[in-house]
This record gives structure tokens, sequence and C-alpha cells, in this order.
């Protein structure tokens, strides 16, 4: 019995020891944004600062840079998750709702494009900027992310569409109403909680996207702040701890606000649904 009741414990221990452990990985690093971003003198270490300062996030919202590649940032953000929920809306409606020859195997070749990297395509994009003259242009990176965005997004919203009953629609179209009409009055409203997914999936990957601004743009005034953090890294391995720190939380905050602003809307949506059965 002492045999099988250790036995017992540990199978019960080990998950939650093996949790902890992954825990505290995640919270390192957050304590440390955290206590340096309030720490005048901030480094690697991770402490309780020895006295509390708001100068590091005045040094960063006071600062005219940052402020534009804030600016830069939402721009370049809202703008793509505006048109990739647009678009992939209008795409994914014929496939959600009419019964195509070809349906199964552009599914799949979209499944395909999901998992295509970006990395594996930035040399021809490149050239292809060059040529048509869209680089270092935040509207063309914008193209390009919304572009590369509409895969998993068109996937995503077809199978949300798919839980909206047909007959609504139906009924709809029987008393009048046109297909854009039902579209956007019956299907939107009761898919809200998968607009808001695709949207804020869509913001959160364009707005923490370091790459692709690094590579297309050029001209430093019209870089977003993904790529502007650059700047607290010194040419001979200086580092200014309490201003990235301040920087890093700063840079949270829209991804959080919009996610917090959205939970009433995506309730409402999950009322929506639930009201259509039966």
């Amino acid at each position: 019995m002492k045999k099988r009741w250790n036995y017992h414990m540990t199978g019960r221990v080990v998950p939650y020891f093996v949790l902890s452990l992954i825990g505290i990985v995640f919270i390192i690093p957050l304590l440390w944004i955290i206590f340096a971003s309030v720490d005048p003198n901030a480094n690697q270490m991770l402490k309780l600062p020895s006295q509390l300062t708001l100068n590091n996030f005045k040094g960063i919202l006071m600062n005219a840079e940052n402020q534009r590649a804030f600016k830069n940032g939402i721009f370049l953000s809202l703008g793509q998750a505006i048109l990739v929920v647009i678009v992939a809306g209008f795409a994914a409606y014929p496939l959600s709702r009419y019964a195509l020859r070809y349906k199964s195997p552009f599914m799949y070749l979209i499944l395909f494009s999901t998992s295509l990297p970006i990395t594996a395509v930035m040399v021809p994009v490149y050239q292809l900027f060059v040529a048509l003259k869209f680089q270092d242009s935040l509207i063309g990176v914008m193209i390009f992310l919304t572009a590369s965005s509409l895969p998993y997004a068109i996937w995503i919203t077809k199978n949300f569409m798919d839980s909206v009953p047909l007959e609504l629609e139906e009924a709809a179209w029987v008393d009048g109403c046109s297909i854009w009409k039902g579209l956007r009055v019956i299907v939107a409203p009761l898919m809200l909680p998968g607009i808001f997914t695709v949207g804020i999936f869509t913001f959160s990957g364009s707005w923490g996207n370091f790459f692709v601004p690094f590579i297309l743009i050029q001209t430093p005034e019209k870089m977003p702040a993904s790529v502007s953090i650059y700047q607290f890294f010194g040419a001979h391995g200086l580092v200014e701890y309490g201003k990235l720190a301040a920087f890093s939380i700063l840079y949270t905050i829209p991804t959080v606000v919009l996610y917090i602003l959205s939970q009433r809307f995506m309730s409402k949506g999950f009322s929506f649904g639930g009201g259509t059965k039966g």
C-alpha cells in the first residue's frame, strides 16, 4: 500500500512541479520588465529598484521618434486588420454558402498557404516591390502583410460563418433582403466572435512583426514601433535597460486594450449565436 500510495502521490506532484517551472520561466522576464521600467539604474539583473521613478516612461512618451513609431505601428496594424477582416469575409462567404465544384482542393490550398513562412518569399517580394516602386512605403507593407494574412483569416472566417444557419438568410431573402444586406445584417452580427478573433490575431501579428518592416522600409521616420525598439541597443553593447523595459510595457498596451474592449462584443456575438438554436 505504501509503494502504491507513493506512486500515486508522485504522479500528482510531478505535473504540478513541471507546470510551476514553466510558469516561473515566463514570470521572471515579466517581473524584470516591470521592475526595470521604474528603476533609474536598471541592468540585466532581476532586482527590486532601490528607488522608484517614472522617468523611463517619460523619456519614451516625450520622445518624438517614439511617438512617430507608435503612430506608424498603429496605422500599419489597424489598417491591415480592417482590410483582412473585410476581404476575408467576402472571400469566405461563397466558400461557406455555395456548393462549389473545387471547394475542397481550394480549401486545402488555403490551408497549405497558412504554413508558408514569410521568410521564404521575402527575396522575390522585395524584388517585386522595387519593380513596382513600393519599397519604403507603409501602404506597400500593409498590402503585403494583408495578402500574407489572408489564407489563415479566410480559413477561420469560413469556419465561423459555417456556424450561422443558412435558413436565417433564406428567410431574409424571401422578405426581399439582398445577399449583401443579409451578410451585413444577419451573418456579421452572429459571427462577431469570429470577426474579433481574426481582427485581434491579425493586429497582434502585424504589431509584433519586426522582419517585414525592417526589410521593406528604409526611412527611419517610417519605421513602426516593432522596429524602433532597436534604438535602445548601442553600438558597443550598451543598452538602456530602463527605457527598453518601459518601451516594452507601452508596446503591449494597444493589444491588451483591443482585447479588453472586444470582450463585450464577443460575448454579445455568442449570445446571438445561442439564440438561433432550437
